[in-house]
């Protein structure tokens, strides 16, 4: 059996003293530069190897395996040596704070199985901590209040606390039920019974801008607002009969461009709400006049690009002026078809103006940036 006397000398020459190796370390690498102090620095570094695994194995079974534990711990010790001044106190007590620092957060940032906060990892470790204590104390299970007494936080904390806890360790979606093949991932989630509905409420809302701003304001009255035909008549100042068959029309046209390729025409004025492209183009005095009727969208912004720059290039023209009064309805190409013309008669020093255009789509010009061009 060995000499315990033996065991005790031959520990305390392995762990030597690394307060006098690294004052001794601090004086010589002291003005010397980079490369001298290298070898210097790792002297030390390899002497306080065994410093810095012994304070690893304070965290053994933690559910992280020893060698990564040991090679955190051998990052702190490194960080240690190169920050170390001697000024400061001892380097042992200062190495331990580093390294164990470094383990702390190597369990903070990297072992978490969700993101979670720090400062509620912080509080799931205190509230786990106080636990198991009071467990001991208490013989039982303690509660959340007495927890929350015992470290002097709210019951909201701890509730947290708890919840978050379960980050730590997610239990995976792939982890089988029984014997079935069934997984938890399964039990997660269902079909939803809206998705087939996306098509036609994207459908819906661009027909609902193809209406009159009267039609479309008793729809959003009566279908957002949640309002009667009877307080609707009263904000309106109509009937409410009157309500009654302008809901109903509305409603009536709505259903028949839902089941056709082509929406029909506005009942209430064909010409005025006609989706199909119609220009007309006037010149007098140096001023050529695009007359705009219908919607602007992908399928026709071409021929409205064409009839644009022609009228530009036609000949000596010191102002362009489009009409659109008539146009209930432009998307992204109409937008990029005014841009392109307002570019290209800049250039000829040709003025372009914007002109009547239905509040909504006034609106829609005027956040694409193109303000200076109404009138």
């Amino acid at each position: 059996m060995p000499d315990p006397t033996q065991v005790r000398l031959r520990v305390s020459e392995a762990f030597e003293d690394l307060d006098e190796l690294a004052e001794r370390y601090a004086a010589d690498a002291a003005g010397l530069p980079d490369e001298a102090r290298r070898p210097l620095r790792d002297e030390l570094i390899d002497r306080s190897l065994p410093f810095a695994r012994r304070l690893a194995g304070r965290y053994r079974n933690r559910g992280e395996p020893a060698d990564d534990l040991a090679q955190v711990a051998c990052l702190g010790l490194v960080k240690a040596v190169d920050r170390y001044d001697p000024s400061r106190g001892s380097y042992t007590a200062y190495a331990t704070a580093t390294i164990c620092g470094e383990i702390k957060r190597h369990f903070r940032d990297r072992t978490w199985g969700v993101h979670v906060p720090r400062r509620l990892q912080d509080l799931s470790l205190a509230v786990g901590q106080a636990t198991r204590t009071l467990t001991a104390t208490l013989q039982r299970t303690p509660t959340s209040a007495e927890i929350a007494s015992y470290l002097d936080i709210g019951e909201a904390d701890v509730a947290d606390a708890l919840e978050s806890a379960a980050g730590y360790s997610p239990a995976s979606l792939n982890t089988p039920l029984g014997e079935g093949g069934a997984e938890i991932g399964d039990l997660v989630g269902h079909v939803d019974a809206g998705i087939g509905l996306v098509d036609d409420r994207l459908t819906v809302a661009r027909l609902i801008c193809r209406l009159p701003a009267r039609e479309r304001r008793l729809l959003a009255l009566r279908f957002y607002g949640n309002q009667t035909q009877s307080q609707i008549a009263e904000e309106l100042g109509i009937s409410q009969m009157h309500v009654s068959r302008l809901l109903t029309r509305a409603l009536t046209w709505l259903r028949e461009a839902m089941l056709s390729d082509t929406p029909p025409p506005w009942d209430g004025a064909p010409d005025a709400h006609d989706s199909r492209l119609h220009l007309a183009v006037s010149v007098g005095g140096g001023t050529v006049t695009v007359v705009v009727r219908g919607e602007v969208d992908r399928d026709n912004a071409d021929e409205l690009r064409r009839a644009l720059l022609g009228a530009i290039s036609a000949g000596a023209v010191d102002r362009l002026v489009v009409e659109c009064a008539a146009m209930p309805l432009i998307d992204a190409a109409g937008i990029g078809v005014l841009v392109a013309v307002h570019e290209a008669a800049r250039v000829r020093h040709t003025t372009v103006q914007v002109a009547g255009l239905q509040p909504h789509v006034a609106q829609i010009c005027a956040i694409s940036g193109l303000s200076s061009l109404l009138v």
